[in-house]
């Protein structure tokens, strides 16, 4: 088993010009070290409804309302800020550019337990001996000798399908063959609730592919399962 840079296709290439603008980065900082209640606000607010901070604060008044701390609601009106932002872009742009906060936010989590001999990485493949590659890449990889990890990244519960369970399941059968105990996953920026529903109606094999849903995020950043 052996990892592959994706192919820089035209797609790459557009996509590879949004993970790099500073506000993925801006808002993938903020909700790295945000609380779970932060998170959920960033989601509600990155869908694209029209609402006006005051009323995303009656929404939240654990993060906005009376008695809360002065640096807990500087830090929620930092991340309302820039998930406004993100709302505020067009359809496309939007959907793309939250998929990419999935992203990085997730390979930040990785790094903080990842060393010097498991780099985390981005876009990469997973190639096998005897077996035709997948074009699609992963989108987080931890490229360690012992146990490396691929992470399948998504926005919301209805990204989960079939092919991406497949996928996943597909490399660990593979892996396995080849006598590698490679760990897959699939995070999504939503409920676990919803996942998990999602998850329930999917006739793709998944039973050894681990959820991390948006309640679980920081369970990234700590020792393997």
């Amino acid at each position: 088993m052996r990892f592959q840079d994706a192919v820089r296709d035209g797609r790459a290439v557009v996509y590879a010009g949004i993970q790099a603008d500073p506000l993925v980065a801006r808002a993938a900082s903020l909700l790295e070290g945000a609380t779970d209640a932060e998170r959920l606000l960033a989601r509600a607010a990155m869908t694209g409804e029209r609402l006006d901070p005051e009323t995303w604060h009656r929404i939240f008044p654990t993060l906005f309302g009376e008695g809360v701390g002065e640096e807990l609601r500087r830090h929620a009106e930092d991340v309302l800020g820039v998930s406004l932002e993100i709302a505020d872009l067009g359809d496309a742009s939007r959907s793309q550019y939250r998929g990419a906060l999935v992203e990085e936010l997730t390979a930040r989590l990785l790094a903080r337990r990842a060393g010097p001999e498991a780099p985390v990485r981005r876009e990469r493949r997973v190639l096998f001996d005897g077996v035709r590659s997948e074009i699609h890449p992963y989108d987080v990889t931890v490229e360690s000798t012992a146990t490396p990890e691929v992470y399948d990244c998504k926005w919301g519960a209805r990204g989960i399908n079939a092919d991406v369970l497949n996928q996943l399941d597909d490399a660990r059968k593979h892996a396995a063959d080849e006598e590698v105990d490679l760990r897959v996953a699939i995070v999504v920026f939503d409920a676990r609730r919803s996942c998990e529903l999602r998850l329930d109606r999917a006739t793709a094999q998944h039973a050894a592919t681990r959820l991390v849903a948006l309640e679980s995020l920081d369970e990234l950043g700590q020792d393997k399962p």
